[in-house]
């Protein structure tokens, strides 16, 4: 009987969280998208230097996207693709994460979640990490360069908010750390 009683305490208290979840994910999603910025970010930062190679995190309010190029959206051939095989696939995802005329699901790309915001408006500015890990503004690539020696961009922080939860993202000038 003891058993019992226990397992339904358990059972009780699971379907509590989940039920919160089920009703008013919001909360989740906003803290949930908060960190895919910064994983996308850091994944951003270690490709560039894997590879060898400038990585840009490009976005708008809608949402974030890897690319080898700043461009939004990038060309097919400029994709970077997502760690896992693919993105989320949310109905944001696939709306925002659209090249050549179609959803990309190999892209690492996310789309903002419905009652999440972004601030500033704008979202995150584009940026790129060369392959040092040192983050740079595009306007410090000089045309036709591969690489730039000295770096405009400045430590940026956006915030991730929705349902009262307030989530700051922040990439730091030098070292381009994600916090």
């Amino acid at each position: 009987m003891v058993e019992l009683i226990i397992v339904m305490i358990l059972v009780g208290i699971l379907a509590a969280i989940g039920a919160a979840k089920f009703f008013n994910p919001t909360g989740f999603d906003t803290a949930g998208y908060a960190e895919q910025l910064r994983a996308m970010a850091r994944y951003a930062q270690k490709l560039a230097i894997a590879q060898h190679r400038n990585v840009f995190v490009v976005g708008s309010q809608d949402g974030v996207a890897l690319c080898y190029t700043n461009s939004l959206p990038c060309p097919a051939a400029q994709l970077v693709l997502a760690p896992g095989g693919s993105n989320s696939g949310s109905a944001a995802t696939r709306t925002f994460c659209v090249t050549g005329g179609g959803y990309a699901a190999n892209w690492y790309c996310e789309g903002r979640p419905a009652g999440v915001a972004i601030t500033p408006a704008a979202g995150i500015p584009p940026f790129y990490f060369n392959a040092l890990g040192k983050p740079y503004l595009p306007a410090d690539l000089p045309a036709g360069a591969a690489t730039s020696l000295i770096s405009s961009f400045a430590t940026t922080s956006v915030n991730v908010s929705g349902d009262g939860v307030s989530i700051p993202v922040t990439i730091y000038q030098e070292t381009g750390y994600v916090d």
